[in-house]
């Protein structure tokens, strides 16, 4: 008999007590005082001692005595072929799907013509040079660097750079180099942790200074990139993966239970909550299919021990009276991920009214994993309710937008007093001057 899913909440939303209400709201990461001053630690010695700090780092943390920081790139040549064919192919799928979908969502240049004669422009510049964190200590995502890098790529920004923690060998990971090759980046340093974003942030004699760092990390980087937000721009305040399964009394249990336990097994802090519309008691029995569907998915599950202590610390199967408040709930929670798995033809609109996640999958079908791997949509997404806020990672994150305007001297007469009495009223009579100097006699004698 399977071992019964300690959930931290259940049963109708409105009857959970404060305690466990608190426990599925709030899911900011509540980084540990220490960390925060040992963060701050890191990023000034990096600050004051440059590579020096980044290479003892690398012996204290990795175990790594390096002689260069910089990978040269005959090591991600090497490591791509050695990487085994199906993951390669895989790799390389994920990589062509990635450009295809963000060169489809490429910003736009635009102009605007609101009187006669005058213009305004808004164009899209790539950014100078971006940095793409890619974690390599418990687990190398090279997903995560094709995410960072290849949208960088397809908006133009001029350079790329990726750090990532070295092995014992003075090297990332095999399947990370390999994916640098793929994603056509510019540099690889082996550098990892908190020192690796103050690195990028800061610059040092070998990593240089970048416009944005883009990619997720531990605890250690997550703080770093919030210390270091006045220097450099970065995708969002990060914390760990969470899930919000949306159904209604058609949703299959066995999907829901799949995909609770495929996010509850990232870390034991992730936020996994599955919200039903209950219409008329019509989700009673499916809650209770899904914990059972759960407990059995877990007995056999290899990362058991991470899902169980993530359910019970933020997991939930709770019941809404409606479609409608189970879409209040989730625009409120804001999720990183959310699937939607609700009849077909309540789909459309139900999919139109969530207005606040990081990415909605729709249908049963849509598994998350697919979202995280190979659809080509970015899985660098806004956690801990950011996302009311925060978009995912795309090409929009790797521009900054020149806007210019002309005015030709026959409106400038038009506009001329119009904003000499703006200026005027606002106190500032230099700013009347310098626009009143443009009315055409005549309409300097109306004036007076």
């Amino acid at each position: 008999m399977s071992q019964p899913v300690a959930l931290r909440a259940r049963g109708p939303l409105s009857a959970l007590d404060a305690s466990a209400r608190r426990a599925l709201d709030d899911r900011q990461s509540t980084t540990d005082p220490g960390v925060r001053a040992r963060t701050a630690e890191l990023i000034e010695a990096v600050r004051t001692d440059g590579d020096a700090a980044l290479r003892q780092f690398a012996r204290t943390f990795d175990g790594a005595t390096l002689t260069s920081l910089e990978v040269p790139r005959a090591a991600w040549d090497a490591a791509l072929t050695r990487l085994d064919a199906p993951v390669r192919a895989a790799l390389e799928r994920a990589a062509r799907n990635i450009a295809a979908v963000h060169e489809a969502f490429r910003p736009q240049a635009t102009v605007c013509t609101p009187e006669p004669g005058i213009t305004v422009g808004r164009r899209p510049d790539p950014l100078q040079r971006v940095g793409v964190y890619a974690p390599g200590g418990r687990a190398a995502y090279p997903s995560s660097l094709l995410m960072g890098a290849i949208p960088a790529r397809v908006a133009g920004v001029s350079e790329v750079i990726v750090c990532s923690p070295p092995g014992p060998d003075g090297l990332p990971s095999d399947v990370v180099l390999a994916a640098a090759a793929l994603a056509g980046v510019d540099r690889v340093f082996a550098v990892g942790g908190a020192g690796a974003i103050a690195a990028m942030a800061l610059g040092t004699e070998s990593v240089p200074r970048v416009d944005r760092i883009v990619g997720p990390g531990n605890a250690w980087v997550a703080e770093a990139k919030v210390q270091l937000v006045a220097h450099v721009a970065i995708d969002a305040p990060a914390g760990p993966s969470e899930l919000l399964v949306l159904g209604d009394a058609t949703a299959d249990a066995q999907v829901i239970a799949r995909e609770m336990l495929a996010q509850a097994e990232h870390d034991p802090d992730a936020a996994v909550v599955c919200v039903l519309a209950d219409d008329a008691g019509a989700c009673t029995a499916l809650a209770a299919q899904v914990e059972t569907a759960l407990a059995a998915l877990l007995d056999a599950a290899p990362r058991a021990d991470i899902a169980r202590a993530a359910l019970a610390a933020r997991g939930g199967i709770v019941r809404v009276p409606s479609c409608a408040d189970a879409i209040a709930f989730a625009n409120a929670w804001a999720a990183e991920h959310l699937l939607l798995v609700v009849r077909d033809d309540a789909r459309s609109d139900a999919l139109a009214a969530l207005r606040c996640a990081g990415t909605v999958f729709v249908g049963a079908s849509s598994s998350v994993a697919f979202g995280d791997y190979m659809t080509g949509a970015n899985h660098v997404l806004p956690t801990a309710g950011a996302a009311r806020s925060y978009s995912g990672l795309s090409t929009l994150d790797f521009v900054r937008w020149t806007t210019w305007q002309e005015v030709t001297p026959d409106a400038a007469a038009r506009l001329a007093d119009s904003v000499g009495t703006f200026a005027d009223a606002e106190g500032l009579p230099a700013h009347a001057a310098a626009a009143r100097a443009w009315q055409t006699p005549v309409s300097r004698e109306v004036a007076t």
